[in-house]
């Protein structure tokens, strides 16, 4: 194109433009713009737009500013593109200048500008300026895209009432509008209302059915999930990759690793391509469904991987006891220059707590808040917490726990209170019990720990109060605590000391069989090796 000066050519580089917007080619896109001349509206908007759907929002407006001091005029398609960048990098105070601009250039009635404006406002939490933008457009000019986007805006700051209001008044409606509205039921928790509303679409799409899915996903119902997936292609309804990434995390959250061998099938049955979203989904499904072997199978498959993907087997291989590997998975991440986030370091950090890595640990919540600037959550500080408190460290425990910027929860206080446990130091567990007291005041289990362990060095009278105390809160004993494990696709919930099961006294034997065999083997837990 250059030896033949057909880069001077606006309409052959717009088209040229496009293509590259299609192939994400924005350093191409970039570097041909910048050899033309005199470049008119139509190629500052189509590189506005490359810019904008390449993800390079900041670009784009630094391409807005050369047009204004190039003296060109912008039009609808500049400021629609724009605002739409704004609202990628949450720049309110551009976005609201580049609307400013709008009115200036004349470009105030324009269906897509002002739809493009309620979607920016609404992104900000800001419903009255995206009332006011609607408000501002002809009734007769509203299309159905604008009225979804204002249902959405409602959606979104939680006003069903008013979103429900203006779904009954739209005069058309189609499937992103029913689905718009299931979904923001769906985040209230209003299961009955999004499921009346599903069972009324008039045409129901695969995008109408994967929001349900996402819906029952959302609420915690993975079974209902299930359920409906399997409804949904038995009805003859062809699941795309989204339906299939949504139904596999639910399968993970879950924990039934029979279904998610049958969602898995299904996915390899169908030749769907397992691409970064279906490759990240699997592998933390079988992470979290207990075969971390498998997860590291798909993981090692897939060609891409993004940050999900590393941070579901990091934290596979930290649950499952495998410290040193999630450590050196880190180690492989960064060097092919993915970059860790919070959930990472959790993570990371809770691989340290369960290893015993002190120093370790130490060194990435230095490196964490350091050399990725990364402010350190409650999460964070509760792995710290525990990793002292599990080491005896104690006063190092307690003197992180008092330099929080925010509020330490229960989860905090209560593992050093085991750390004080451990290390009988009942100075500190006293501190504990009336943080805890402030934060859990009926949580019995909180009382009970240092009731034991004043118990344990003799101090009745200590016992006494505390029980006093208990008794005129009318604190009792709490329930027991629980487990559950899959068994032939059916899952099994057990309490302690419970022995309503009816094979309670076979599974009981099985149990001291097993312990007694362990201990003449002298296995220990993490000698049990995976085979990776």
């Amino acid at each position: 194109m250059i030896k033949t000066s057909v880069d001077q050519d606006c309409f052959a580089m717009n088209q040229f433009m496009t293509t590259c917007s299609t192939l994400g080619c924005w350093d191409l896109a970039a570097s041909m713009f910048s050899q033309v001349q005199n470049p008119d509206v139509f190629l500052y908007n189509a590189m506005i737009r490359v810019s904008v759907q390449c993800s390079y929002p900041l670009q784009a407006l630094e391409q807005y500013k050369s047009m204004l001091r190039a003296g060109v005029m912008p039009e609808s398609h500049t400021f629609s593109s724009l605002i739409k960048g704004c609202r990628l990098v949450q720049a309110l105070r551009y976005g609201k200048c580049v609307h400013g601009g709008v009115w200036k250039n004349g470009c105030k009635r324009d269906v897509f500008v002002q739809t493009a404006a309620i979607d920016f406002y609404a992104s900000f939490g800001g419903i009255v300026e995206s009332e006011k933008v609607f408000d501002e457009m002809p009734v007769s000019e509203r299309d159905v895209f604008a009225w979804t986007t204002m249902l959405s805006a409602y959606a979104q700051a939680g006003d069903m009432a008013s979103a429900q209001r203006l779904f009954d008044e739209m005069p058309e409606r189609n499937n992103a509008t029913w689905n718009t509205l299931i979904d923001g039921y769906a985040r209230l928790g209003n299961l009955e209302s999004a499921q009346s509303l599903f069972e009324n679409i008039p045409d129901k799409n695969i995008i109408s059915w994967t929001t349900m899915i996402a819906c029952y996903a959302q609420n915690k119902l993975f079974r209902e999930a299930v359920t409906l997936f399997r409804d949904m292609t038995n009805l003859g309804f062809s699941p795309d990759e989204v339906t299939m990434s949504t139904i596999i995390s639910a399968c993970a959250h879950l924990g039934s690793l029979d279904i998610g061998r049958e969602i898995h099938y299904y996915v390899m049955q169908n030749r769907f391509h397992l691409d970064v979203y279906i490759g990240s989904a699997l592998v933390d499904m079988y992470s979290k469904c207990g075969s971390l072997e498998k997860s590291l199978v798909v993981f090692y498959k897939l060609q891409e991987k993004n940050l999900f993907c590393w941070n579901s087997v990091i934290d596979g291989l930290a649950v499952h006891g495998f410290a040193r590997k999630a450590l050196m998975m880190l180690s492989k991440m960064e060097s092919e220059k993915i970059y860790p986030n919070w959930v990472t370091f959790v993570s990371i950090l809770n691989a340290c707590n369960h290893a015993g890595l002190v120093e370790e640990g130490r060194r990435l919540f230095m490196r964490m808040k350091k050399d990725y600037l990364i402010v350190p959550r409650v999460e964070h500080y509760g792995c710290m917490v525990a990793l002292f408190s599990k080491a005896g460290l104690l006063e190092d425990a307690l003197g992180l726990i008092r330099s929080m910027e925010s509020e330490p929860n229960a989860f905090i206080w209560g593992s050093l209170l085991d750390g004080c446990r451990v290390q009988k130091n009942l100075e500190i567990a006293r501190i504990c019990l009336d943080a805890l007291i402030l934060l859990e005041p009926n949580n019995s289990g909180h009382y009970m720990l240092l009731i034991n362990m004043y118990a344990a060095s003799n101090q009745w009278d200590e016992v006494t109060k505390i029980r006093r105390m208990m008794k005129g809160r009318g604190i009792e004993k709490g329930c027991p605590g629980h487990s559950w494990i899959e068994i032939g696709g059916d899952i099994c919930q057990f309490a302690a000391s419970d022995r309503s099961h009816p094979a309670s006294d076979k599974i009981c034997m099985f149990l001291n069989d097993l312990d007694e065999q362990m201990r003449l083997s002298n296995i220990k837990p993490h000698e049990i090796s995976i085979g990776f």
